[in-house]
């Protein structure tokens, strides 16, 4: 009986960390970009597309 009154106790405190933690980085701004998500469609990944590419090319199969 004693171990499920461990492990509640444990859980509870874990919870509250997350919890906690989750507040802290709330009010510290950490999820305020309303830019970004607006205007990501807009840029285009040929970047890595092409360093794939150039990778692929060099090799004989």
């Amino acid at each position: 009986m004693s171990v499920i009154l461990v492990l509640i106790g444990f859980s509870l405190f874990v919870a509250l960390t997350f919890l906690g933690l989750y507040i802290w980085a709330v009010k510290t701004g950490q999820y305020k970009d309303n830019y970004t998500p607006s205007v990501r469609i807009l840029f285009d990944d040929r970047e890595t597309e092409s360093k794939d590419e150039n990778e692929n090319n060099g090799k004989d199969e």
